[in-house]
């Protein structure tokens, strides 16, 4: 197949690249930096060359987007907003005018859509969407806006012959250096690793192979469409995630961190306490419903697979 990936020089895509290429499909990235013969320049707002990629390919996944992690001011706010929006916009544009368009697209979105909870799980049928809640910073309701605004962008776009899938997805933990589980195993080695505010929010991830494998799942299934979790059935606790983390580390102390500390400690990252301190408690009702099986359903399971991987500098994913 010919699988186009807007945005997908960052570790995410760097993922999905990697494995799909392995498996012999013929991937194309779109990225505003080419490198390489299979790169190709777009700017992720406006119809240009490279919806001639579109045309005639076999699927598209999205994941063109400011990145997270990043400190939530209202410039970066904006930003993420409008990358997201106008990146999907432009590729619903493309796909629209296709000769040939492509069967599936997949958007990405993120699990961030869901309410700060910690009594039940959301999946995507009785899950509640946040923006509303009491008790957190106002500023939290921008980031559900930037995902409703996102997964709406994919909805309205007049693609009749081509399914949309809006991958709702978790963190997705790989041992790619720079990576999410790089930078928290850092900290884990450190000693740093303890739970945060008292580590009752809940953690949703996905293992690299999972998401691949889910990824690929989606594409085959031509009977679902529209919102899919991706996340593990295992979401934990910040406290037994960061347990599970240094014990695969071998790293007996985790030194508690409140959130002025953890303040402290985004702003010396140039991060932002939302990814610390939010309840994303998130359950893959549809994966699971279709059937779909989890090779790393439990983080512990997880944490022992990818470790040793980081140990050796990082495996491709297949």
């Amino acid at each position: 197949m010919k699988i186009v990936i807007p945005g997908g020089t960052g570790q995410v895509g760097a993922i999905l690249d990697r494995a799909l290429t392995a498996q012999g499909h013929d991937v194309v990235v779109l990225t505003r930096s080419p490198r390489g013969a299979r790169q190709v320049h777009w700017d992720g707002a406006t119809l240009g060359d490279w919806a001639r990629q579109i045309d005639g390919s076999d699927v598209v996944i999205n994941l063109a987007g400011r990145s997270v992690s990043c400190r939530y001011t209202p410039e970066n706010l904006d930003v993420m907003m409008r990358s997201r929006v106008e990146s999907a916009r432009v590729v619903g544009e493309a796909i629209a005018e296709a000769v040939r368009p492509p069967r599936v697209w997949m958007q990405m979105s993120t699990a961030t859509i869901y309410a700060h909870r910690f009594d039940a799980a959301n999946d995507e049928d009785g899950g509640v969407l946040g923006g509303g809640e009491d008790g957190v910073p106002g500023y939290w309701s921008y980031s559900v806006r930037i995902a409703l605004n996102w997964e709406a962008e994919q909805e309205r776009a007049v693609t009749p012959h081509t399914r949309k899938v809006a991958l709702r997805s978790a963190l997705v933990l790989s041992p790619d250096r720079g990576g999410v589980f790089d930078v928290l195993s850092w900290l884990a080695r450190l000693g740093l690793g303890g739970p945060v505010a008292g580590g009752r929010q809940y953690v949703s991830w996905i293992h690299d192979r999972d998401f691949v494998r889910a990824v690929c799942f989606l594409i085959d299934r031509d009977d679902l469409a529209g919102a899919v979790n991706l996340a593990a059935p295992g979401a934990l606790t910040q406290r037994e995630f960061m347990r599970a983390l240094r014990s695969a580390w071998r790293m007996p102390v985790g030194l508690p961190a409140t959130r002025s500390m953890a303040e402290v400690g985004a702003f010396v990252l140039r991060s932002d306490t939302e990814l610390l301190l939010k309840s994303r408690r998130v359950a893959p009702g549809r994966l699971s419903a279709a059937g779909f099986t989890f090779d790393f359903p439990q983080w512990r399971d997880a944490v022992g697979d990818l470790a040793p991987r980081r140990r050796r500098g990082g495996r491709p994913t297949r």
